[in-house]
């Protein structure tokens, strides 16, 4: 009886424990320093490349009549 009753609360346990839920990290999450500093060097150089490049407008003259 006490088998059997030692059995029954290791299952409860256990499936107590399984709807816990899980909090790993995946390897690539994970930062990198130097991976970061690229992909800031490379977010401002496509900034810099996208701004669009402002042209003075051109003034019509007006028509002597």
């Amino acid at each position: 009886m006490k088998r059997t009753g030692l059995a029954l609360i290791a299952i409860a346990l256990a499936g107590w424990a399984s709807l816990i839920p899980a909090h790993a990290v995946p390897p690539t999450a994970t930062p990198s320093p130097g991976y970061d500093a690229r992909l800031q060097e490379q977010r401002a150089a496509s900034r810099a490349a996208a701004a669009p490049v402002v042209k003075p407008r051109r003034v019509k003259k007006p028509r002597a009549h």
